[in-house]
């Protein structure tokens, strides 16, 4: 089933617009999880049925390999988003390196393909959120409204990635850079279209409503023991509410990143990808 059918659908039953609007943004939303909702079903299966002849975490990066090729044969993946999703399997691969070391959290199973005490199945955890974001952005059409120059956007990013190693050897900068997030995005609109209506939304909500549902799905992830924190060595608990903030500074860097590409692509290929700010376009 398609958007086309699911309007269809809509329309036959009478359902009223505002629902049909969201069933379809619902629609969008699930087609652009593809690939982090194939890894919850991977952790939760082989959690409660384990596989043959292979460690659990090697069935995982085998699973992870078999449906990033899938995605990008059926189409469901360009070639331009799968250099963006490697780019953020390195970046996760590397802050998973530093924080096993660190001690933050652990992968107690066994595993082949496991690098410094972490399994190379856990970059595509990182790179599904690049991937939802990609997809996501090229489904609904994102565009950007007030969006910061490059000279700030990438040293922003930059410094946030690089809280998450400093904070263990010096002062924990996040909430400073969480400020410098609000007053930087304070204009910013992400804009998205849903059907043939355009909507708007401050970029900053965006930013903490994605950080939030991927915090869900973190302890979603700890409870199929895809990872555990010293907290949870013993028994499954919550994750820490404090969690939010990190994942929303993670969010903060992916968004910033896909932008700050689309951005580069733009000025090569004119008017190919991030919309300028054009307010006359928007249904607001």
């Amino acid at each position: 089933m398609n958007l086309l059918s699911l309007r269809r659908a809509a329309d036959t039953v009478g359902i009223p617009r505002e629902l049909r609007q969201l069933l379809r943004f619902g629609w969008v939303q699930s087609m652009s999880c593809v690939f982090p909702v194939v890894i919850f079903v991977s952790l939760a299966v082989t959690q409660q049925f384990p596989l043959p002849w292979l460690p659990r975490y090697d069935w995982l990066l085998l699973i992870c390999l078999a449906m990033q090729a899938w995605m990008l044969l059926a189409g469901l993946e360009t070639r331009d988003e799968l250099k963006v999703i490697t780019v953020f399997h390195l970046i996760g691969l590397a802050l998973e390196l530093f924080k096993v070391h660190m001690g933050s959290w652990a992968y107690p199973g066994e595993g082949w393909a496991k690098v410094g005490g972490v399994p190379l199945y856990s970059g595509f955890m990182y790179a599904s959120v690049a991937s939802y974001l990609c997809q996501a952005w090229r489904r609904m059409n994102v565009g950007l409204e007030g969006w910061p120059p490059l000279r700030i956007a990438v040293p922003l990013a930059a410094s946030i990635y690089l809280n998450f190693f400093t904070h263990h050897y010096w002062i924990d900068l996040r909430w400073w850079l969480s400020a410098l997030v609000l007053i930087v995005f304070r204009r910013s609109w992400v804009t998205y279209q849903v059907g043939r209506r355009r909507y708007r939304m401050p970029l900053v909500l965006s930013f903490a409503l994605i950080g939030f549902f991927i915090w869900i799905a973190e302890n979603v992830a700890t409870f199929f023991n895809a990872w555990k924190y010293p907290n949870q060595s013993d028994t499954w608990q919550l994750v820490s509410l404090g969690k939010i903030s990190s994942w929303l500074l993670l969010v903060i860097i992916s968004f910033l990143i896909v932008a700050s590409l689309k951005q580069v692509k733009e000025r090569r290929l004119p008017g190919t990808s991030v919309p300028r700010d054009s307010a006359s376009r928007f249904n607001r």
